[in-house]
């Protein structure tokens, strides 16, 4: 059976600097990632563990208006300049071609299967396996899915070695859920837990949780049918109670 682990989140913004500069202003490690010079966009990066923050934008337009099979960069160019928004979440697999046959036999509609490249900051090689989810739930869209090339335990072990994961000066800080705001939480948690084969419980009135191993996919009653929150447990009482907003998107600290 493949895994289901949560990897990371895409958050589409115009300008890369300044959610780096805001984070670092909290006592968070944020960086300038690399380009994905196949799809015309890049990106700034910000890691807790092995999941982290995908600050997005578009460095070459006509490229990534041209770019095929990839919704991700699509969504980007419907959105910005207009719309700096919290775009969806990513689901991290140890066998993308099970997962993809399971989604294709629920019905949904997704690219192929897709290689993916970037240098970093450093000019390391960075490749991955992929694959989109076109349409929605009730206007939420889906996650895509991401397999990395070794274990969960080297990638650890390398990307702290090298410095891109590292301790934030704030302090231990852990990424403990998403939080969607969708017009009916109990049939959109219920979708995406038959889908994904997480389970799904009711945390309090109205308010439906999967649980993605130590952390959540919290739905709550909303209109926006959209990705609107990320919720941190954070060491620092001076990062506790404290809302860093980028673009359309809310990051909070408990």
């Amino acid at each position: 059976m493949a895994t289901i682990t949560w990897d990371h989140l895409v958050h589409y913004v115009n300008d890369l600097d300044q959610p780096v500069e805001s984070f670092r202003e909290h006592g968070l490690v944020a960086f300038r990632g690399g380009a994905h010079k196949a799809w015309g966009t890049y990106n700034s990066l910000s890691y807790f563990g092995l999941t982290y923050i995908e600050f997005l934008g578009i460095e070459n337009l006509e490229l990534a208006k041209a770019t095929a099979h990839n919704v991700v960069v699509r969504d980007a160019v419907q959105l910005l300049p207009e719309h700096e928004a919290l775009s969806r979440v990513v689901l991290r697999t140890d066998d993308i071609d099970t997962v993809a046959a399971s989604l294709h036999a629920a019905g949904l509609s997704l690219s192929p299967i897709i290689d993916g490249k970037r240098l970093d900051n450093a000019g390391r090689l960075i490749e991955w396996r992929m694959m989109t989810i076109d349409g929605d739930f009730a206007g939420l869209v889906y996650p895509f899915i991401i397999q990395w090339n070794g274990t969960d335990e080297e990638r650890l072990v390398n990307m702290t070695a090298s410095g891109i994961i590292q301790p934030h000066p704030a302090g231990a800080v852990e990424i403990v859920s998403a939080v969607f705001r969708v017009s009916d939480p109990a049939a959109a948690a219920s979708h995406w837990s038959t889908l994904f084969g997480l389970p799904v419980t009711e945390s309090e009135a109205g308010r439906f949780s999967l649980k993605v191993g130590a952390q959540s996919f919290d739905f709550v009653q909303g209109d926006e049918n959209e990705f609107k929150q990320v919720i941190f447990a954070a060491e620092s009482a001076a990062l506790k109670g404290k809302i860093i907003r980028v673009g359309e998107g809310e990051y909070v600290f408990t």
